[in-house]
């Protein structure tokens, strides 16, 4: 049985206001060409880099955050070859003293082991014009700051390879690192894969290049390991080089043979200093993390408030602001509940409830009417959000007027309880009352009744419904079911 072995290099734009080594600004998303360049960022004689400190650090953030050693000493090479999207004719980089190394991640109890971190500059970028048959260049993007990460080759499938990266974007973005837009560029994905028959043995190494969504990092690993294995198993040689990616096809190109690494000819940056890294501007030593980590983070949502829904877990990962929106509404949640019943705690089994009325109406009607829109730009508080809850929790109001408040508090930032008074949505308390009303009902719809008897039980969902019409949404339907039942 063939088995693969597969390493990642992955490439993050650095969020930084200007470039790596000169002032120009860091905006590869100008919508005019060659505008954000200067004589250093383009390489022109006489022109001398200065480093970027606020990328190096962010650089050395990342790899506290991925568990890695963080040199003493680092310092930047001249990686030489000729492209036209390269201006100098060399990209400034780091070969053998990269700013981390040796860290992992672990993912879903895999360890994959991070070979180094190291930083450089991008390049610009080409576009090519198959109609007037000519290539242009834009050098706006030429000189961004560029993380590049290696991992050691312990992935065995497309699934760990898209997972690993999807977690790479997430903590880049926790730390606030890297937007790591893939479709806009800012995060690139290289695989390196070789099947074998053997465990932990390397085959034949083929790179696939500039896979830009987490859906072309799966497919095309898994497209990958299918091809070299049908190739071994039809007793076929496997060739050293690289493939690109067709998204149409779904599958892996050859785009040139590599029967030999290429010479870069790498050597010391002469313009550069070394960086100590224990000393100003760098200390490599008050390097924190400023954020909470995904993974701690999900435990700690786990624990703290019983969500092991996976879909559920991923929109609050995924969207910090609204976890954090979140937490405040279950803080205020407590303490109204505490307020009302004059309470010094409130039970386990009551916040957990609590969270479930939060978590419904948050990732549904919520999330729904939002469109886009910010968190910090709604107009409900965290505050009036519990109020609501505890409404619900309660009995005050139906769900049907849960929603209905829920959206008129969206539109104006009112507060729950007005609201309610002002337009009279009140739950309709009295048993007496909601009994005439579920009287009324049955009589004017002896059809239905009749259909409810002879075992059709939708009939009972549409004298119910009956029910909730008359009292405009402020009965409590179970409680109408029941009564319906009981008059039947």
């Amino acid at each position: 049985m063939y088995k693969p072995v597969i390493g990642l290099e992955i490439h993050t734009q650095l969020k930084t206001e200007s470039k790596m080594f000169c002032s120009c600004a860091n905006d590869s998303d100008t919508e005019n060409p060659n505008v954000n360049i200067c004589p250093i960022c383009l390489g022109h004689p006489g022109s001398l880099p200065t480093i970027n400190e606020k990328a190096v650090k962010k650089v050395l953030e990342a790899g506290a955050a991925l568990n890695c050693k963080l040199r003493d000493v680092s310092r930047f090479d001249r990686k030489n070859y000729f492209y036209p999207d390269l201006p100098k004719g060399y990209q400034i980089s780091q070969d053998r003293r990269p700013l981390c190394a040796e860290g992992f991640l672990d993912i879903e109890g895999k360890r994959v082991r991070i070979k180094r971190i190291h930083l450089e500059e991008d390049t610009g970028k080409l576009f090519h014009d198959s109609k007037e048959q000519c290539s242009l260049v834009d050098f706006n993007r030429a000189g961004i700051p560029l993380m590049e990460l290696v991992t050691e080759p312990d992935i065995r499938s497309g699934h760990e390879a898209c997972r690993f990266a999807e977690e790479l974007r997430l903590i880049f973005r926790y730390l606030d690192i890297s937007d790591a837009d893939m479709q806009k560029g800012q995060m690139r994905v290289e695989v390196n894969i070789s099947v074998s028959h053997m465990e932990g043995r390397l085959g034949t190494k083929v790179e696939i290049k500039n896979l830009n969504s987490f859906r072309a990092v799966q497919r095309a690993v898994d497209y990958e390991i299918k091809r070299q294995t049908g190739l071994l198993e039809n007793g076929k040689h496997i060739s050293m080089e690289t493939r690109g990616w067709d998204e149409f096809k779904e599958e892996t190109f050859s785009q040139r043979e590599k029967e030999e690494a290429f010479d870069y000819r790498y050597f010391p940056e002469p313009d550069l200093p070394p960086m100590y890294l224990n000393d100003p501007p760098f200390n490599k030593e008050n390097i924190k993390l400023r954020t909470e980590l995904p993974q701690k983070k999900r435990d700690r949502f786990n624990k703290e408030y019983g969500i092991t829904d996976k879909k559920e877990m991923d929109v609050f990962m995924n969207n910090q602001e609204l976890a954090d929106y979140f937490e405040k509404i279950v803080s205020e949640a407590v303490n109204w509940m505490k307020e009302w019943d004059e309470k010094s705690t409130v039970q386990k089994k009551e916040k957990i409830e609590l969270v479930r009325i939060i978590k419904s109406y948050l990732l549904s009607d919520f999330l729904g009417t939002l469109k886009g829109k910010e968190i910090k730009d709604v107009l409900i508080t965290p505050e009036n959000f519990a109020e609501l809850t505890l409404f619900i929790y309660k009995k005050e109001i139906s769900s049907k007027i849960a929603k209905k408040l829920l959206s008129e508090m969206y539109q104006t930032g009112g507060d729950p309880s007005q609201i309610i008074e002002e337009k009279g949505w009140s739950q309709i308390k009295g048993s007496e009352d909601i009994k005439k009303i579920v009287l009324e009902v049955v009589e004017e719809n002896k059809e239905a009744v009749s259909d409810y008897k002879s075992g059709k039980e939708e009939a009972l969902q549409f004298l119910t419904g009956k029910v909730m019409a008359k009292t405009k949404g402020r009965a409590e339907p179970k409680e109408a079911q029941r009564m319906i039942k009981e008059l039947i």
